[in-house]
């Protein structure tokens, strides 16, 4: 089982966690040279240190911006791989699924009930209110957008997994002997992971409502499944089939997509929506699918 299969894992000793976090978060800080640089060679040392933070994500072209972005999560990648099989001597795959190897069927079919949804939504959302969107669709820029979203998004999205749903899941259960304290606490720290994005800025920090009730939703189908496989792919498809189909001024993706939403952005029904009724849908559609049962010992039972 996912939880209970650290207790036969060779190397769990407390500092080696600690240790691994170090070397993961060096890694990311690593990754963040690459676009640094580039800052520094455009601007200046100088210029860089007077220039807002938004305002860096405009210096250069959006596709440019987002390839630089997303090369930390690579690095951070590599990070994560080395952890896992030098900290701890494990087995990548154990990091991923309990099963013997990752059922990539589970990760594109969550990946494809997710991009099927957004596509359905957001064409239903231009019909119904078009003067909320623009047409922002211009080829060239759209396939060198193409090319980097499919290439490094998906990366992107399996990185924080492999961290919340994953590496930090399971060391929190190997210590606290228990599924909910995880649970819970990989959803809080995912919540504020996302408290810089635009979004928290201009929606204010009822949006963390949205980004903690995802992360639990993330948690509760990896514990429900044994595996992140239908993690892997709902994340993977909802960033990436909205940074291909919509972009806005105050997202944290400015990408050239095919559609830019120019509405006055205002916290509503869109926030709670996902959190209280799409995300129970969702988790109801994989149980049936996967014939999920003893939901109580899974999610609240000891190791």
């Amino acid at each position: 089982m996912f939880l209970t299969q650290v207790k036969t894992f060779p190397r769990t000793e407390f500092w080696r966690y600690i240790l691994g976090f170090i070397i993961i978060a060096a890694f990311y800080f690593i990754g963040q040279a690459p676009i640094t640089l580039a800052w520094v060679a455009k601007l200046g040392v100088d210029e860089l240190q007077d220039t807002v933070q938004d305002q860096l994500y405009f210096i250069f072209d959006s596709n440019t911006t987002l390839f630089l972005m997303l090369l930390m999560f690579v690095i951070t990648l590599l990070g994560i791989i080395l952890v896992v099989k030098k900290v701890h001597k494990q087995d990548f795959v154990t990091l991923v699924t309990s099963r013997k190897k990752i059922d990539w069927k589970r990760a594109f079919f969550s990946f494809g009930l997710l991009a099927i949804f957004v596509c359905v939504t957001t064409f239903i959302g231009y019909k119904a209110s078009p003067q909320d969107f623009e047409w922002n669709f211009n080829l060239p820029k759209f396939l060198g957008l193409f090319v980097i979203a499919v290439a490094l998004l998906p990366i992107q999205t399996s990185v924080e997994e492999l961290i919340f749903r994953g590496y930090l899941m399971q060391g929190l259960a190997k210590f606290s002997n228990n599924r909910f304290f995880p649970l819970i606490l990989t959803s809080i720290i995912f919540g504020a992971m996302h408290l810089a994005n635009p979004e928290v800025r201009e929606l204010g920090y009822i949006t963390m409502v949205f980004y903690i009730g995802t992360g639990l939703f993330l948690g509760v189908i990896t514990l429900m499944d044994e595996g992140m496989e239908l993690a892997l792919g709902f994340h993977a498809a909802n960033n990436l089939v909205t940074a291909l189909l919509v972009t806005s001024d105050w997202s944290v993706l400015q990408t050239n997509s095919v559609l830019k939403d120019i509405s006055e952005p205002s916290v509503g029904l869109e926030i709670l929506t996902p959190v209280l009724v799409l995300y129970p849908i969702f988790i109801f559609v994989f149980a049936k699918r996967y014939h999920w049962n003893n939901w109580k010992t899974k999610l609240f039972g000891k190791l």
